[in-house]
Parts: structure tokens; C-alpha cells; sequence
């Protein structure tokens, strides 16, 4: 999302984690509960300090609640942010511990896997409290891990996009994925079946070279991925990928993909604007996984969720049509339409 300020009120709250003896250290952070309880993944990352997590967990708490809010999900905004130990430590001691915090809160924040957990951990979670999705799969429920559905409403919502700004399928056209962990990889998937070319970076090699052998992909460095003869320009890993720098440098005409808080600042919106490429913002997006975590936590099946990620599409179609009958950027016509939805859901609970 574009950081600036907005019409929302601050977090809700902001909890401080920390448990020495189970190596949890991060943050709970719930910006909004205006349209129910606050609901995010948790992250489990390397920060060099806490001042880096807090300020990553604040950002991306406030663009889950404008991806919930958007998505039509009775949820609010939140995440969690843990530090990863720089030595050993028990994983299983230090996501129960997690749990607890989450069950303190009292059903106030709804976590799941992010970048850094898997539905293991959310296992572990899961001993201690119930205020938590992203486990194994039952009885055609929702649950399970949500990055295939993340990567299913990115895919066709880039199958959309490129039809509006390029008038083309995807067949043919040349598309760099940054980011081959498991969206990025279903994504590169979906991709290649549809005939489309791909150029990949990841800093993990062996990850990198054995999708690239399988789908026929080449390969670049991270540094080099944004700025390739590419028509599409999909970002998959951390956030802040597109800087002036790289939208400066950058080839493709279409921004489409799967990470989180794509802009590295406010002014990028308007330089792709400017550069005439279309930027399908990020939250609208990915908002698959999130669906299918609120579908298993509310108790919904698996066709209430392809239902509500086949949304998606139409949804950034609507979106990028406003911004260009307007001609302002999608990202910032994407913020105002969330804020109003946050803001209708907390005239209604006033």
C-alpha cells in the first residue's frame, strides 16, 4: 500500500512479545477492529534490531486492514512480527509461546502463517490458543496452507490486468517473477501453463535453478530482476521492491504480483504513473490467503473460498478502470476506496 497518512485512526494496539526462555522476541501490532477482530499472518524474520520489526509489523498490520477491507472480509487489520533467535532454539517452546500471547488478547487478533511459518508452526500455535488459521485441511473446510490461493488470485488477476494494459493474453509474454518461495513458485507455475516466459531471480540457488530447470526459466540476479526486457514485472519476495531506482530502470508495463507493501515510498505511485505502467496494487491482489484464512476461522468450506478469490480479478479490473478514467494512480484510488469501507464499518460500530 502507499504510505501516507491517512483519515484512520492509530493502531488499536500494539503488544510487545517477548519470552527469554522461549526465544520469543517481535510484536503483535492490530490497527484496525472496525470491521471485526484484526486478523494477519504472523512473520517469522531476521531483524537486525526491534525497531525494525515494530516498524514492519505496524506497516504491514495497516495494509492488512485495507486488504480485509477491500477483500470483503469481517475482519480487521493486524500482524504479528517475531525475530528469529540468531542461535538455536526450540521452535516448537517458541511458537506455543506465541500461542499464548495470541489467547491473551482474547480473540482481539487472528494469526496464521506468513513469511518465515508454515502450517507446522501454526500447529504449535494452535496447542495454546484457538485464535488461529492456516492448519491442516478436514472435511472439505478451508484451511491448510493459504499460498496456493494467494498465488491463484495473483495469477488471475495478472491473467486481468494484462488484457486492460497490454490488450494481450499471457501466452508469450515474458514475465520476471522476483521470489521463488512457495507463492512465487505456484505463481511461476500457473504461469508456464499458460504459456507465458519466465525470467526468475531468488537468492536461494538451488530453490531458483530447480524451478528455472523445470518450467524452462532464465535466470538473473535479484539486483538485475526489475530492470529485464520484460512485459510484466511480478515482485513475490519481501517488500519495497519497486524504489524510483528500479521503476526508473524498469522495462515491463505491468506491476502484478504477490508481496506485501510493494512501494518502497509514496512518490513510486506516481513515478509508474508517470512511466506509464499500470501497477495492479499489492493488497488487492493477494488477498487469496487471507480469504482462505478467514473462511477457515469463520468455519466456511473450500468453494466459499474459490468463490471469493475468483473476485479478485474482476475487482483489480474495476480498480485500474477508475484510476485511468481518473488519472491518478491505482494505488492511491485503491487506499481511498478501503478507507471508505474501514471508515463505514467504524460509523457503524460508533
Amino acid at each position: 500500500m502507499v504510505s501516507r497518512p491517512t483519515r484512520l485512526t492509530p493502531p488499536v494496539e500494539c503488544i510487545r512479545l517477548f519470552d527469554a526462555d522461549a526465544g520469543l522476541d517481535g510484536f503483535i501490532a492490530i490497527h484496525s477492529t472496525a470491521l471485526g477482530p484484526g486478523a494477519g499472518g504472523c512473520r517469522f524474520w531476521t531483524y537486525a534490531d526491534t525497531d525494525l520489526a515494530l516498524a514492519d509489523a505496524l506497516r504491514l498490520a495497516e495494509g492488512m486492514s485495507y486488504k480485509n477491507a477491500l477483500a470483503g472480509l469481517p475482519f480487521g487489520g493486524a500482524k504479528a512480527v517475531l525475530r528469529k533467535p540468531a542461535g538455536g532454539f526450540d521452535r516448537a517452546a517458541l511458537f506455543q509461546a506465541f500461542g499464548r500471547a495470541v489467547e491473551a488478547l482474547g480473540g482481539l487478533y487472528v494469526t496464521a502463517e506468513d513469511v518465515g511459518t508454515s502450517v507446522a508452526d501454526m500447529q504449535e500455535v494452535a496447542s495454546t490458543t484457538r485464535h488461529v488459521a492456516g492448519l491442516p485441511r478436514a472435511d472439505g473446510r478451508a484451511g491448510g496452507d493459504p499460498s496456493p490461493w494467494t498465488a491463484k488470485g495473483v495469477f488471475e488477476a495478472m491473467q486481468a490486468a494484462a488484457h486492460f494494459a497490454l490488450g494481450r493474453e499471457l501466452r508469450g509474454l515474458i514475465v520476471a517473477v522476483q521470489g521463488t518461495g512457495n507463492v512465487g513458485a505456484d505463481l511461476c507455475r500457473r504461469l508456464a501453463e499458460a504459456g507465458a516466459k519466465l525470467v526468475i531471480a531468488d537468492p536461494n540457488p538451488a530453490r531458483r535453478d530447480r524451478l528455472a530447470h523445470i518450467h524452462g526459466a532464465t535466470v538473473v540476479d535479484v539486483d538485475d530482476i526489475a530492470a529485464v526486457d520484460a512485459d510484466i514485472f511480478a515482485p513475490c519476495a519481501l517488500g519495497g521492491a519497486l524504489t524510483a531506482e528500479t521503476v526508473r530502470a524498469m522495462k515491463a508495463k505491468l506491476v502484478c504480483g504477490a508481496a506485501n507493501n510493494q512501494l518502497a515510498s509514496p512518490e513510486v505511485a506516481d513515478l509508474l504513473l508517470a512511466r506509464g505502467v499500470v501497477y495492479a496494487p499489492d493488497y488487492v491482489v493477494n488477498a487469496g490467503g487471507i480469504i482462505n484464512v478467514s473462511a477457515e476461522y469463520l468455519g466456511e468450506d473450500e468453494r466459499e473460498v474459490g468463490a471469493r478469490v475468483c473476485a479478485i480479478a474482476p475487482r483489480v479490473v474495476a480498480l485500474l478502470d477508475r484510476a485511468a478514467r481518473e488519472g491518478r494512480s491505482p494505488a492511491v484510488v485503491a487506499d481511498e476506496m478501503a478507507e471508505e469501507v474501514i471508515a463505514a464499518g467504524q460509523r457503524a460500530a460508533a
